[in-house]
């Protein structure tokens, strides 16, 4: 890995409830890269948009941060910086791109009012400025320019998803964090934009959160994945070897779960079982209802994610330096 653009340490976050505080993200730590794509995958509820929320500050209740560090790239720990500095600092230095574009876009103004609106608000440039930044923006997003003055309704999906990339271009960001960016676009459309982002990363050198429940269009974009589950990191591998060797049950369930589109036809195993309920952490593994491979130190010894080979790390009991080198 690169120098990091970003480091998150012991990151976690709960939810106000009427049954109790839960906690959705527990001491998740990782580094993204600078000019890495560092994806992000695992089942609804793992807690991916929660830690993607956290690196801006973007929570409101009844979610809150209660612990952990996050340092971007020489600003200091974000979670110390004031309000006033997060607004600062949100698109010019982080943007995202939401999950569903069209509800991320307002659908009462125009594209040019909304991509005025964001680059005003963060620069000192005048109207006209900020209409020829947005135009160059539609230009490399592969919209003409003349469409700024069109609402979002009036564009397709897979456009409406390009529209929401150029904002989060708009200020140079260093890091870009995509939440599944292509969900419900059909695969054409999927390949296209993937593409596209792929080529603005190369041109500007920005870094990427990637984040989606497709773990094979994963591998296919990221340089390093990371799997979640019940929301603590447990597997952390380069994407050539996340599906070939995987270091751990869940991630393996994973990729058993769909298809290969070459080779010979294979039996579809899945996962048995449901999610874990956070209300309901067991001692040992939280995996281990659902796992067919446990043995006795998952009932009653908490796991780590820890260093099993240079640049894989795992927080299974199956798997330790030693049993991996022997």
């Amino acid at each position: 890995m690169t120098e990091p653009q970003i480091s998150i340490r012991d990151l976690c976050v709960d939810y106000i409830t009427d049954a109790g505080d839960v906690r959705a993200v527990n001491n998740v730590s990782f580094d993204i890269g600078k000019g890495e794509v560092f994806g992000l995958a695992g089942e609804s509820g793992c807690g991916k948009s929660t830690v993607a929320f956290s690196l801006m500050r973007l929570h409101k209740p009844p979610a809150y941060i209660s612990h952990g560090e996050i340092f971007f790239d020489g600003h200091g720990d974000l979670l110390k910086k004031s309000d006033d500095a997060m607004s600062r600092f949100r698109w010019k230095e982080v943007s995202m791109v939401f999950q569903s574009a069209m509800n991320a876009l307002n659908p009462v103004l125009t594209m040019e009012e909304q991509f005025c609106d964001v680059i005003m608000r963060h620069t000192s440039f005048t109207r006209d400025q900020a209409k020829r930044r947005a135009e160059g923006l539609l230009e490399i997003v592969d919209i003409h320019p003349s469409r700024l003055s069109d609402y979002p309704h009036q564009f397709s999906g897979g456009m409406r998803q390009r529209l929401v990339i150029a904002i989060a271009l708009a200020l140079n960001p260093k890091m870009i964090i995509m939440d599944e960016p292509t969900t419900a676009l059909d695969v054409v459309v999927q390949r296209e934009i993937l593409q596209k982002i792929y080529a603005l990363k190369e041109e500007f050198g920005f870094s990427i959160l990637f984040i989606t429940h497709d773990l094979s269009l994963m591998v296919e974009f990221s340089d390093r994945i990371g799997i979640m589950y019940a929301g603590e990191l447990i597997e952390v591998a380069p994407s050539k070897q996340i599906l070939t060797t995987p270091f751990h049950p869940y991630t393996e369930g994973l990729g058993s779960s769909f298809p290969p589109l070459t080779g010979p036809k294979t039996k579809l195993t899945g996962i048995p079982g449901s999610p874990l309920n956070l209300f309901d952490i067991p001692k040992g593994c939280r995996f281990q209802a659902r796992c067919g491979k446990t043995q006795p130190s998952c009932f009653t010894q908490q796991t780590e994610l820890k260093l099993i080979e240079p640049g894989r790390l795992s927080n299974c009991h199956l798997f330790t330096a030693q049993s991996i080198k022997g």
